[in-house]
């Protein structure tokens, strides 16, 4: 099934937040899932399967350096862009 989620990653306690966000917006590349990165958050969408299995590996990625906050939504209904 494909679906779509909207991600955003809050580095806790850091002075530069980019590196941390360009890691898991990296894992989700990799994976080969389609990423559109935004201002706040990022769409990311693709096989559920994939994509589950990116999510879980881009939070320990993002985490493993100190305190992260990930929220995540997700949806098989909304427009997946191509």
């Amino acid at each position: 099934m494909i679906v779509s989620a909207q991600i955003s990653v809050y580095p806790l306690r850091e002075t530069r937040l980019s590196p941390v966000i360009e890691q898991a917006l990296d894992t989700f590349k990799e994976r080969g899932l389609t990423v559109s990165p935004g201002a706040m958050s990022s769409l990311v969408s693709g096989d559920d399967e994939v994509l589950f299995a990116a999510l879980k590996e881009a939070f320990q990625k993002s985490s493993s350096g100190g305190d992260v906050v990930m929220v995540v939504t997700l949806s098989n209904g909304c427009p997946v862009s191509r």
